[in-house]
């Protein structure tokens, strides 16, 4: 998607993919910079790791506590690196356009509590939702995220077990759903699908998962994570070059990657 709006702006760009152990981590941002690089993208396990290894960090990265962008920026004959988070904004603005939901007063299920998890978590806090109920199969991980949220945003009610009662949305933010064989990541024991308006997976390979598919089955309005990962790009493709990003040419090009012709 990157190279494609690249390409319609006239710029003379490549965005590239590096497979980077993380003990190499700090260096390859090094080399980086040495090599007069815009930008960099990092996705797991570099987000939290790179939060300590930037000059400066943005008020995004701060607030969540993990680095998904780096610009390297040109200051006084130095170039300096900035971390930023967003991973965040995009999972929000990715449910307000695919499932036109209002965040502020809702009630929300958010399944997983690992770095995605925490992310989505605390941007639904900041959003102001009315109810947080947040799952984990280690539920400490879950209870840890919940006392962060209590003392950052304390209007918001957090709880660490399914709610009794309908919720307005159910977010995936677990790994479940990425094979073929894997279980649902919802105890549909516990909670039925029925008391869900909506269902977002941030999984969007497969487009539609196990979880996503028995969503629509019980009437809930659905959606995968291939608009949060659209976002979260083009968001990063204004942080390097300064314009605005072509959203329907880098979904057009993302689509086309993911799913095909």
């Amino acid at each position: 998607m990157h190279n494609a709006a690249f390409k319609t702006l006239g710029l003379n760009w490549r965005y590239l993919a590096f497979e980077v152990d993380p003990k190499r981590l700090r260096a390859a941002i090094e080399g980086a910079r040495a090599m007069n690089f815009a930008g960099l993208n990092l996705t797991v396990p570099h987000k939290l790791l790179a939060f300590k290894m930037v000059d400066q960090l943005d008020k995004s990265a701060k607030l969540f506590g993990a680095v998904n962008t780096i610009k390297f920026e040109k200051v006084g004959g130095k170039i300096r690196t900035i971390g930023f988070n967003t991973d965040a904004d995009a999972i929000v603005l990715s449910i307000r356009e695919e499932l036109k939901l209002k965040l502020s007063g809702a009630r929300v299920l958010l399944l997983g509590a690992g770095g995605a998890g925490r992310t989505a978590a605390l941007k639904l806090a900041s959003e102001r939702v009315a109810e947080l109920f947040l799952i984990n199969r280690t539920r400490s991980k879950a209870e840890q995220i919940a006392r962060e949220i209590t003392k950052r945003f304390p209007g918001v009610s957090v709880s660490t077990l399914y709610p009794k009662s309908n919720v307005d949305l159910i977010l995936n933010a677990t790994s479940l759903g990425l094979k073929p064989g894997d279980p649902s990541p919802l105890d549909e024991k516990q909670f039925s699908l029925r008391q869900a308006h909506a269902v977002y997976d941030m999984i969007y390979r497969p487009a539609q998962t196990r979880l996503l598919a028995t969503a629509k089955k019980a009437g809930c309005k659905t959606a995968n994570g291939i608009g949060m990962l659209l976002q979260q790009g083009a968001k990063a493709f204004e942080i390097w070059t300064g314009k605005p990003a072509p959203l329907n040419v880098m979904r057009k090009a993302l689509e086309r990657n993911v799913y095909g012709d």
